[in-house]
């Protein structure tokens, strides 16, 4: 995997990172061993980087995190972590930094450090980000220690250009994949310009381009594939990439022909992402550890040819954009 320096930070990350809201729940059936053995064999693969969040699982991804940490030792990985969706009701008035805090002070806890590393407003009203106010209670929290720095994860392209306009800003984690092409389009660009990181999240729009879900594949009551395809839960966007099931399915299949000999649609996918230079990590999920093996070795994958680019491309404004491209 390839390494880059996390911007603006001593932190140098690998290329494809592990996602661990799958660990923490929502994902159906995930056991606190299969959650251990995933973390370790992203980390046996070499991964540098691990995003997770104080709601996946009420704070079981950040205590699971914590405990292999722990028991491994040595160098430890950048882990970002999020704050904000513990809110109820999840409104902008809720944002202030005694509430963060409190939050950043539960995150401190349950992953057993002094300082964390890089919190995340955890897809924040859009009102949040026309409050200059948050984020100086963010830069004090820094300078006070107890967080290293600080990011947003946005729901959408708007709210990505609208966050980086605050100095402090490090890094952006948005919804990008074959399936989610808008932030290429001009927010990509500004991040370079401002040096911000970029966090590539739901790379497989959920399993879909892993190419193993079928029209007869059954999801468990807890999983959000589930429970959220029209937005029940939360944004309708973090399920399936807001693809229609159908029409995610019709595009697999078109995008199936494009998959070099040998390799894996899931691979394909992350290889993809990482063709554009703006994305400094892509944080696939991992159920088990043969999962977290197979993302890992996405990197190694040859890149990709224009005329593959292209195809995606074609795909993408064909059958996708009509159903995504104007609402994320």
């Amino acid at each position: 995997m390839k390494h880059d320096a996390f911007v603006r930070t001593p932190f140098v990350v690998t290329n494809v990172g592990f996602g661990a809201w799958q660990i923490g729940g929502a994902w159906g059936d995930v056991s606190e061993a299969d959650g251990r053995a995933a973390l370790n064999a992203a980390l046996d693969a070499g991964m540098t980087f691990i995003d997770t969040a104080d709601v996946y699982g009420d704070g079981r991804s950040e205590k699971i995190i914590a405990d292999v940490l722990k028991a491994r030792g040595g160098t430890r990985p950048m882990v970002a972590t999020k704050a904000g969706r513990r809110l109820n009701p999840h409104v902008a008035d809720g944002y202030t930094k005694a509430n963060l805090e409190g939050f950043i002070d539960r995150s401190l806890k349950n992953l057993g450090v002094d300082s964390l590393d890089l919190v995340q407003l955890h897809c924040p009203p859009t009102e949040v980000l026309y409050r200059p106010e948050v984020f100086v209670g963010l830069d004090e929290l820094q300078k006070a220690g107890k967080i290293k720095g600080y990011g947003v994860s946005v729901s959408n392209v708007e709210e990505a250009l609208k966050a980086i306009e605050y100095p402090g800003v490090l890094s952006i984690q948005i919804i990008y994949n074959i399936f989610r092409q808008r932030p290429d389009h001009l927010f990509f660009k500004e991040a370079r310009r401002r040096n911000v990181a970029v966090i590539a999240r739901v790379p497989l729009a959920s399993g879909l381009l892993s190419g193993k879900i079928t029209r007869d594949t059954q999801f468990a009551n807890d999983d959000h594939r589930n429970f959220n395809r029209h937005g029940e839960a939360f944004d309708v966007g973090e399920t399936f990439a807001g693809v229609p099931f159908d029409v995610g399915l019709q595009a697999v299949e078109e995008v199936r022909k494009l998959i070099p000999a040998g390799a894996s649609m899931a691979a394909f996918a992350l290889r993809w992402i990482l063709m554009s230079d703006a994305v400094t990590v892509v944080i696939p999920g991992a159920r088990n550890a043969e999962q977290a093996k197979a993302n890992a070795a996405a990197a190694d994958l040859a890149p990709l040819s224009a005329d593959v680019m292209a195809a995606t491309r074609e795909i993408y404004e064909r059958l996708i954009a009509p159903h995504v491209h104007h609402r994320w």
